[in-house]
């Protein structure tokens, strides 16, 4: 019979597909915090408190597109910020390349959260 630990490794990685604009998506390894079922819930309550009051501030009268990109650009980055801990881009893993890749790749934040969920959804399943 196999032994393992019941406590989870810190991190975790995972291969992303990042789509492009006009190109192939390219798959690039994301290195991933471990969050334990409590943890993952207090950040998808903070995740949806933050998208909820962004909507808000994006319906008043007066809200530009440029506003709300601006914050949702905010809010995307700050979702990888917390989960994401290293990658296998070009460039160094900073705030200001996960700002980056939010601000050039639209896609690639949703790309990234979903990787991460799949990643527990499969252990769920038992791989």
């Amino acid at each position: 019979m196999a032994s393992f630990k019941i406590a989870q490794n810190a991190t975790f990685k995972a291969e992303v597909e990042i789509p492009r604009v006009g190109l192939d998506p390219v798959k690039v390894e994301f290195e991933f915090k471990y969050r334990d079922r409590k943890e993952l819930s207090k950040y998808y309550d903070k995740w949806n408190a933050e998208r909820d009051a962004l909507i808000q501030e994006s319906i008043k009268d007066g809200s530009t597109w440029e506003e709300a990109t601006a914050g949702q650009i905010a809010l995307e980055a700050g979702q990888l910020k917390d989960i994401v801990v290293g990658w296998n881009f070009e460039e160094a893993f900073t705030d200001e390349a996960i700002t980056e890749l939010v601000t050039t790749c639209v896609g690639a934040p949703a790309a990234v959260i979903e990787a991460y969920q799949a990643a527990y959804a499969v252990a769920r399943r038992g791989n």
